[in-house]
């Protein structure tokens, strides 16, 4: 199957799951409402409209998929996939807004409490919405694994949660009965504060690819390591990925060949890696060409002395570009460092060590030019 069917097979899935989540949750919502209101319940009546809430984000969610189809055009050229991270985001400001009324709601029955009217319509109506709601956070987390849409977990998780706040409701409401302690009000502000929480975490989770993910190593793995296989290929570094929704990357890296390769025959290489990207992982792919020398015993030699120099400090510094340029009494050796975020501002020890090392070691002067590159993935 090919990148475009996949993609196709995806958001077929996605829209799939968005009108089962409409159709299951407005009739939730439907069921709850109504026996809220008959049984005096501002709980009960709270978790009907998070289940309400839940019955809009599914519409949201399948006009995600749904934009997210149209192909790219002048003014969006990079298409329109990122639609379903804003349908994750309107989903979450819903949800947090609802909350936060609901907060009000729930005050004013815990200052003026009244009778909760259970009934065995209350009891069937709660236990088939937590058997039903955790039957669709199940369906929902495997659709959203096979299709890796964080959307579709994010829909999973929150029904997970429906099924933990409707068994508080059932619990709090059999309590009132029972013992005609009135924590109806209490157990609403509680749900209500979840339904925020969970609104909070949503827009958290959502945001985060807007603003501009790192690229995760599972994917850096995968493209490092074909493009290693690849004939020709010494090395390869400074992979960036940007993302412009789900199978929606674009993606640059520094591909290293010897010097001595013939040029076209290099190109013709590249060429093939690009498109070999795009068709088995969904990346545009964009290869910088690195002309290296490897016929260099010297300078081979001091690359793998600082390479140890620098791993003895600490093991995820890496480098690449080495060269070698004589100066008068001394040598010059310039090289990119892969810095993580975490050793940012300790450019200026990093060299003084390596100079100093290298110095002590070595009958020769040594003096280096380093460029500090930003590593634009989790460590």
């Amino acid at each position: 199957m090919n990148h475009k069917e996949q993609e196709k097979q995806r958001n077929d899935l996605g829209k799939k799951a968005g009108t089962v989540g409409i159709i299951t949750n407005l009739a939730l919502a439907l069921g709850k409402l109504i026996v809220g209101i008959l049984a005096a319940s501002v709980s009960i009546t709270a978790d009907a409209l998070n289940n309400l809430m839940d019955a809009a984000s599914s519409i949201v969610t399948l006009i995600g998929f749904k934009l997210a189809e149209k192909p790219a055009d002048e003014e969006h050229p990079f298409g329109h996939a990122r639609s379903e991270y804003l349908a994750g985001l309107v989903v979450a400001m819903m949800i947090f807004v609802v909350g936060y009324e609901l907060v009000f709601s729930s005050i004013k029955k815990m200052f003026n409490p009244s009778q909760v009217n259970f009934s065995a319509t209350v009891t069937v109506v709660l236990l088939v919405s937590i058997a039903v709601k955790f039957a669709l956070s199940a369906y929902y987390k495997k659709i959203g694994q096979e299709i890796s849409s964080t959307t579709l977990l994010a829909a999973s998780v929150d029904s997970r949660n429906d099924v933990v706040m409707t068994s508080a409701v059932f619990i709090a409401s059999m309590i009132e009965y029972f013992t005609k302690i009135q924590i109806d009000g209490y157990i609403g502000l509680a749900v209500a504060l979840f339904i925020v929480y969970s609104g909070i975490i949503l827009a958290k989770e959502t945001m985060s690819p807007l603003l501009g993910e790192g690229i995760n190593e599972e994917l850096k793995e995968t493209l490092e390591d074909y493009i290693l296989s690849c004939p020709k290929v010494v090395g390869c570094h400074d992979l960036i990925v940007h993302d412009y929704g789900p199978n929606h990357r674009f993606a640059s890296i520094h591909v290293e060949m010897d010097k001595n390769e013939d040029p076209l025959v290099c190109h013709e290489l590249i060429d093939d890696m690009e498109q070999e990207c795009m068709k088995s992982h969904g990346v545009h792919l964009v290869i910088h060409y690195d002309p290296i020398v490897t016929d260099d015993p010297e300078a081979e030699r001091l690359r793998q002395l600082v390479i140890t120099i620098l791993q003895v400090r600490d093991e995820r510094l890496t480098i690449h570009d080495f060269r070698m340029v004589q100066g008068q009494g001394h040598e010059n050796l310039i090289f990119d460092v892969l810095l993580p975020s975490d050793l940012k501002g300790q450019e200026k020890s990093i060299k003084k060590s390596i100079e100093t090392a290298l110095n002590t070691i070595e009958p020769k002067t040594y003096y280096t030019k380093i460029t500090f590159d930003t590593a634009f993935v989790h460590n």
